[in-house]
């Protein structure tokens, strides 16, 4: 493993995202297994771990954060614990055709959020706290305020946002600066390199979660996948019949890259963002061990500024689905996020 700086925070290139474990892939995974697979990912080298007080359960809400916090206590010198506060879920929204986050940043909630997951991480500090959504009610530099307070009492180290734009990151960052933000980022979902100047003005880290549009980018799965009862991608877009077909062309695109580099079409799909930024991380989730060795071996897949280039030319000429999260507008040639 190798590793880079989200701002001044040192974190290993290709980071463990934990939400998979707990929640949205069918039946939470077995805990014992769980635990083993991140000692295993200590071993070889990764240092970034992320979850959510709202990952969890039906029987726990907060189930991944004592889970990831209990696999990590005999390593706790030796990586970076992130987390997050600032959502609850309202599922009744759904039947209004609503989303069913809810922003809550108010300071108050923010307090009760970063003490209780500090019980359930069982540690004294949280290395990195993101806002896991913006709260269109709480000015960006009341939230900012608040963190600059947590950090001055030694309860959080670094602040992050997750879904921020570019006037979210200037209006927080100038109260207190942020280490990292969080956003949706693949092959399929490019939205967010319009922040990449401001990223670099300040000095700010990018963590790209769902780095293989949830699977799709992994050529693992066809037009004849089936996913189990509460697995979310059976309602996600990408991976109907149709689009799989219309992605033909993009998955082609990868076993070929695949072969030259004697990788795998994952493997490439984390290269690639890897290669294009020095500060951005990506935070693959998996339950298996063969693809977590997968995911940490794409930190040595090296792809030229040149390769970085024409593999962008060509993902910014060919037909593509729908994505969860995403958005295109074609007249544009620019794409929205819109979760």
């Amino acid at each position: 493993m190798n590793y880079r700086k989200l701002g001044n925070l040192t974190v290993s290139s290709v980071g463990l995202g934990c939400m998979g474990m707990s929640q949205g892939y069918g039946a939470p995974a077995d805990k014992k297994e769980m635990r083993e697979l991140i000692a295993a990912a200590v071993d070889m080298g990764i240092t970034l771990f992320d979850t959510a007080e709202v990952y969890g359960t039906p029987d726990d809400p907060h189930d991944n954060e004592r889970l990831v916090g209990a696999a990590l206590a005999p390593y706790r010198d030796k990586v970076v614990l992130a987390t997050k506060f600032g959502i609850h879920f309202d599922m009744r929204l759904l039947k209004e055709g609503k989303s069913p986050i809810v922003p809550d940043a108010r300071p108050a909630v923010i307090r009760a959020s970063v003490d209780a997951s500090l019980q359930r991480l069982g540690t004294d500090h949280i290395d990195l706290f993101y806002q896991h959504r913006v709260d269109p009610k709480i000015p960006a530099e009341e939230v900012a305020g608040v963190m600059a307070e947590l950090i001055k009492e030694g309860k959080i180290l670094h602040w992050g946002i997750s879904e921020a734009s570019e006037e979210d990151i200037r209006r927080a960052y100038a109260v207190c600066p942020l280490t990292a933000v969080q956003n949706r980022y693949s092959m399929m979902a490019r939205t967010h390199e319009r922040i990449f100047p401001v990223l670099e003005e300040l000095g700010i880290g990018f963590v790209a979660f769902s780095p293989f549009a949830n699977g799709v980018l992994t050529g693992a799965y066809d037009r004849t996948s089936a996913f189990a009862e509460g697995d979310m991608r059976a309602r996600m877009p990408q991976f109907s019949a149709a689009a799989m077909a219309e992605n033909a062309e993009l998955l082609a695109l990868l076993r070929t890259l695949a072969e030259e580099k004697g990788a795998t079409s994952g493997q490439i799909a984390l290269a690639w963002m890897l290669c294009k930024k020095p500060y951005i991380v990506p935070i693959p989730g998996t339950r298996k061990r063969a693809r977590l060795t997968e995911n940490a071996g794409a930190a040595d897949i090296l792809l030229s500024a040149g390769e970085v280039a024409a593999i962008d030319a060509e993902l910014d000429g060919m037909p593509m689905s729908a994505v969860f999260g995403e958005i295109r507008m074609k007249k544009q040639g620019s794409v929205r996020n819109v979760t």
